[in-house]
C-alpha cells in the first residue's frame, strides 16, 4: 500500500500546475551550475570500554569527492551527482578495531580490518519546474532515512527519491531505496537492507514555526512514523527561546521479533528541548522519554539483523539526547543540560565550545529493572576563517559514559574522544 500511495504522490507532484515556484527556469545549464568538490578527512576515534571491555581505537585517512552537475535547460531539466570515496587506515588493526560504534574499517572473516577502502557511486537526475527526482546512489537526509557522515566515510542508499518544493516553505519527499552501503565497506548493497518507502515533508507556517511528518517502511523490518515541531520565540535583539520537539513511533515486524530476540515489537520516543540564546550563549534543558514493551527501545541505523539497528541509516535520531549514548532504551527517561559557546564576539571568529551532561533513569532489561546510566560531552570545534586553510575545521569531541550494572546488558561504561580534521576544497 505504501508503495501506491508513494506512486500516486510522486504523479501528483510531478503533474502539479500550479505552482508557485519554479527552479528549473532559473537554470543556466549542466555545466554552467556544475560543481566539483573535494573533502579531506582525517579522523581518530578511540573508546576506552570499562568493566573489562577491550579498549577499541581506528585512525585513517580519507578523500571524498563529490560533483553535481546543474541541469540542462527546457521544461525538464536533466543532471547527474556522482562521488568517489577512498580511505586509507593509519591504526587500529591490531585487535583494536570491530566496534559497532567506531566502524571506519570493517572486519574481514580473519578479524583483521582492511588496509584501505574505496567506492563510487551516480545517480541521475530530472527537474520539472521545483519538483526533482533522483534515481541512483545518493546520501539521503531524511528524519526516517539519514545517512552516517560522523565517521570516517559517508554511508549511501541506492533507489528514488523525490523532492517537490513547489509551494514556498512546503518540502515534500517519496522515495524508495533498495540497498545500503556500509561507511566501512565496499559495495553498493554491504548493509543488508532489502527496501524502505519513505515518504513525509516539512512546511515553514510563519518565519518562527516549522513542522514535519514523515513514515517509513523497512521491508520485513519495521514502519516508523515522525513527527517535529519547532517554534523560536524572539525576546530581544539578540536573545531567543527556542522549543524543538522531536518523535519516533516504531512498530516491528514479527520475522524480526522473531529473529532479533525482542520481546516486544512497539516503541514510542520523544524529546523536547528548550534553547535560550543571548549572545555568544545558549543554554538547553531536555528532556527525552521512550515507552513501549520492545527491549530494542527505539531502534534505528547501522546494518540489519545485528544489535537493534534495522537500515534506516545512522543518523536516523533527530533527538535531543543522542550523544555518544542515545539514551534510548525500553522505558528509559533522561535529562539534559547543555551549554553553548561562540567564541568570536572574544576575538576568536570560528571557534566553539558545547557541552553537555545527560542523565538517564528507569531502564528496563531482561533482567531487570530501575537502570541508570549518565554522560557528560564536551566538544571544541575550530573553523579557519581566511587564508589558504579557510574553512578547514578541527573538531576535538570527548564523552565520559558511565553504566549502572542493572544496564549493563543495555550499554557499556568508557571514556571516548573523537578528533577529526576536515579540510573541504572547492575545485570548481
Amino acid at each position: 500500500m505504501l508503495n501506491k500511495r508513494i506512486s500516486l504522490i510522486a504523479l501528483g507532484m510531478l503533474s502539479a500546475t500550479q505552482a508557485m515556484a519554479n527552479d528549473q527556469a532559473e537554470s543556466k545549464g549542466f555545466v554552467e551550475d556544475s560543481s566539483l568538490k573535494v573533502l579531506l578527512r582525517n579522523a581518530y576515534m578511540n573508546r576506552d570500554y570499562k568493566d573489562g571491555n577491550p579498549d577499541k581505537a581506528e585512525w585513517g585517512q580519507a578523500a571524498i569527492g563529490t560533483f553535481s552537475s546543474g541541469f540542462t535547460q527546457g521544461t525538464v531539466g536533466v543532471g547527474v551527482d556522482a562521488f568517489g570515496l577512498y580511505a586509507l587506515r593509519l591504526d587500529g588493526g591490531k585487535g583494536r578495531s570491530g566496534a559497532g560504534g567506531i566502524d571506519f574499517f570493517k572486519q574481514g572473516d580473519s578479524g583483521a580490518a582492511a588496509d584501505d577502502l574505496s567506492k563510487a557511486g551516480a545517480a541521475v537526475k530530472f527537474r520539472l519546474s521545483s519538483t526533482t527526482l533522483t534515481y541512483g546512489d545518493q546520501m539521503p537526509a531524511l528524519p526516517v532515512l539519514s545517512y552516517d557522515n560522523s565517521r570516517l566515510l559517508p554511508e549511501s542508499y541506492t533507489g528514488t527519491l523525490i523532492t517537490s518544493k513547489e509551494i514556498k516553505g512546503l518540502e515534500l519527499n517519496a522515495g524508495r531505496f533498495t540497498a545500503e552501503s556500509r561507511k566501512s565497506a565496499e559495495g553498493r548493497d554491504s548493509g543488508g537492507l532489502k527496501s524502505i518507502n519513505v515518504l513525509g515533508g516539512s512546511y515553514q507556517f510563519t518565519e518562527q514555526f516549522k513542522a514535519a511528518v514523515y513514515a517509513s517502511d523497512v521491508e520485513d523490518v519495521l514502519k516508523k512514523q515522525y513527527l517535529n515541531a519547532n517554534y523560536v520565540f524572539p525576546i530581544d535583539k539578540d536573545q531567543s527561546l527556542t522549543l524543538d520537539f522531536n518523535g519516533y513511533r516504531t512498530k516491528l515486524e514479527d520475522s524480526y521479533v522473531r529473529d532479533s530476540g525482542a520481546t516486544g515489537d512497539d516503541n514510542k520516543i520523544w524529546s523536547l528541548a528548550a534553547t535560550f540564546a543571548t549572545g555568544p550563549h545558549s543554554f538547553t534543558i531536555a528532556h527525552q522519554r521512550s515507552t513501549g514493551d520492545s527491549n530494542l527501545g527505539y531502534a534505528y541505523g547501522g546494518y540489519q539483523r545485528g544489535q537493534g539497528r534495522v537500515g534506516d541509516g545512522g543518523n536516523t535520531i533527530y533527538l535531543a539526547n543522542s550523544y555518544w549514548s542515545d539514551f534510548n532504551a525500553e522505558d528509559e527517561r533522561s535529562w539534559q543540560l547543555g551549554y553553548g559557546l561562540d567564541f568570536g564576539t572574544f576575538g576568536v571568529p570560528g571557534l566553539s565550545y558545547n557541552f553537555a551532561y545527560v542523565r538517564g533513569d528507569n531502564i528496563t532489561t531482561s533482567t531487570s529493572e530501575g537502570g541508570t546510566e549518565r554522560e557528560i560531552f564536551n566538544q571544541f570545534k575550530y573553523v579557519v576563517q581566511s587564508g589558504p586553510a579557510k574553512d578547514l575545521s578541527v573538531k576535538l569531541r570527548s564523552s565520559i559514559l558511565r553504566v549502572s550494572q542493572k544496564s549493563s546488558e543495555y550499554n557499556v561504561s568508557g571514556n571516548e574522544v573523537r578528533v577529526f580534521v576536515d579540510y573541504p576544497i572547492n575545485i570548481f
